[in-house]
């Protein structure tokens, strides 16, 4: 298994880190413009595999998408970072023509690779993807819904005083703080609604602070997060390598499914070596698909700016 991180920033280099000592994948191949950059980041890395106890080979490029050639998975983290006060939406016009770069050189030298969409709006840039390039709609994923999933199950243990591992919980819609759904309805503590646990008030701050999960933080560091979305980037590409068909919520491109056409929108599906391997459909109420649509329109307005 052969992996591409494009952009050896602080997002880029935590995806190589978390798939590196995941110990899944045979190389990891960090590119950036910057010169040497990735080269750094890539020698860093690999002497903490001692350390660590893993074997993957981690390589730096400078822009040399023939040493991509032949990727398993390409994830595509570069362009600029949020800044305080500024929306995921205002990246479009540099982070655009980055994206539409990238994934042409990618499939040149890997014509048959799964690409992830971390860059932002990662929605538009996973939905530009679709239209830029040939590769077939299962092939194309977006990252947001997993990491809006870890932030909203952070934000529900914090609030049942419990510990992680005991709460389920998934984020759909759109990768914004306007955009996106926390689906207190089905969340649960070990199989028990957390409605149960928890009062309208407190599951109401939970659904807030998990939509702006990405502005505070960004407001607190002065750019954006690298920890989790790095490690929701490993999980998903540790499922497509591992063939382990798990389900996370991802933006995909739907044509009729949740009633939406030509789209990028977050739902859940079921990840494995075929990259997208089935779009699950559940249940929402009606609250739930009148929030869904207004989290489409969002999308749409920021997909007509290309």
């Amino acid at each position: 298994m052969k992996v591409t991180v494009v952009g050896a920033g602080a997002v880029g280099a935590s995806c190589a880190e978390y798939i590196a000592i995941k110990n899944f994948a045979s190389e990891v191949v960090l590119l950036d413009i910057k010169e040497g950059y990735a080269e750094g980041k890539a020698m860093d890395l690999m002497q903490t595999a001692s350390l660590n106890g893993f074997d993957t080979k981690i390589t730096g490029i400078t822009n040399d998408y023939s040493k991509t050639a032949n990727s398993d998975v390409c994830v595509i983290t570069s362009g600029i970072p949020r800044k305080p006060g500024m929306t995921r939406e205002e990246l479009i016009g540099i982070n655009a023509g980055i994206v539409k770069a990238v994934s042409s050189s990618l499939i040149e030298f890997s014509p048959k690779t799964i690409i992830i969409v971390v860059s932002n709006p990662m929605d538009t840039m996973a939905y530009l993807v679709h239209k830029s390039t040939s590769l077939p709609k299962n092939k194309i994923i977006g990252m947001g819904g997993a990491l809006d999933s870890a932030r909203f199950k952070y934000r529900l243990a914090e609030a049942l005083q419990g510990p992680i591992s005991d709460v389920d919980g998934m984020v759909i819609g759109g990768h914004s703080d306007t955009g996106m759904i926390p689906l207190t309805r089905l969340a649960t503590r070990n199989g028990v609604p957390v409605s149960e646990f928890l009062s309208e008030e407190k599951l109401s701050e939970v659904l807030e602070a998990t939509k702006v999960g990405g502005a505070t933080l960004t407001k607190l560091l002065g750019t954006s997060a690298w920890y989790a979305p790095g490690a929701a980037v490993s999980a998903m590409v540790q499922a497509i390598a591992c063939d382990t068909k798990k389900v996370f919520p991802c933006s995909v491109l739907l044509e009729g499914e949740y009633g939406f056409n030509d789209i990028c929108l977050g739902v859940p599906v079921v990840l494995g070596k075929n990259g997208i391997e089935e779009i699950v459909k559940i249940n929402l109420n009606d609250a739930e698909k009148a929030t869904m649509v207004e989290s489409a329109k969002g999308v749409k307005a920021v997909n007509d700016l290309l």
